[in-house]
């Protein structure tokens, strides 16, 4: 039986590659990382499609040929691709909140617009953006961050009853994950008094692992998850 596809984007590290290296037995996997050369480790069942998501022409380009190459079979979509600069808002260059909000939010809506034409004509298919726990909180020198990440919770909500809407078999399904503080090289470099103010701020007195949040998306886009939809699932200790 032909494995059903699914895009992971920023899969070359982090949370990326743990989900890539979750869901690569039981399918075939399209990994994006803006080049090649960012993947460092072979994951079974998987191609490439690479691009730059902080440019609009490379968006474009990648949703062509994800449509082209992959529309037939295509299954799940997972936008997990992000970046974040922290700082006040008043000194963040405007070139860092273009980056942040092309990358964060732009391209997963355009790569969702092209997975709603191909589900729409397959009557099936799962999209689960990586949100985070501070587009609920906020959070102090990620104001554009957070505002990327509450912008991929709400595309959800509303993909989700577009879906229903358009689709009368209705097996077509958008969800939103947030994790919490996870570890990962992107929390690598926060000073050690941050961290130990939001360990103490979480019931589960850990910081998660991207195998917590690989788990709970190779659930999330199963088959035993069909009930599961337009929703944001937190994974995160018991932070909020």
């Amino acid at each position: 039986m032909t494995k059903k596809k699914i895009l992971i984007t920023g899969a070359s590290r982090g949370l990326g590659l743990a989900i890539a290296k979750k869901l690569s037995a039981d399918y075939m996997l399209i990994l994006h990382a803006s080049s090649k050369d960012s993947f460092t480790e072979t994951i079974p069942n998987s191609e490439f499609l690479c691009a730059d998501f902080n440019d609009s022409d490379q968006v474009t380009d990648f949703c062509k040929q994800l449509k082209k190459q992959h529309g037939d079979s295509l299954y799940g979509i997972i936008n997990n691709a992000g970046i974040t600069f922290d700082k006040p808002l008043n000194y963040q260059p405007d070139k860092e909140i273009d980056a942040m909000l092309n990358i964060n939010l732009r391209a997963p809506i355009m790569i969702c617009k092209t997975a709603m034409k191909i589900f729409g004509l397959n009557q099936s298919g799962v999209i689960i953006n990586i949100s985070s726990v501070v587009g609920e909180t906020g959070n102090a020198f990620q104001s554009v961050y957070a505002a990327t990440k509450a912008g991929l919770a709400a595309l959800s909500r509303s993909l989700a009853q577009e879906a229903a809407a358009l689709n009368q078999e209705h097996t077509i399904r958008v969800l939103s994950v947030s994790p919490g503080f996870i570890q990962t090289d992107m929390t690598d470099s926060i000073p050690e008094t941050i961290k130990d103010k939001y360990l103490n701020m979480i019931p589960a007195k850990r910081f998660g692992k991207v195998d917590d949040i690989a788990e709970a998306v190779a659930f999330l886009v199963s088959d035993k998850a069909t009930y599961i939809n337009g929703t944001n699932i937190h994974i995160n200790g018991g932070l909020i």
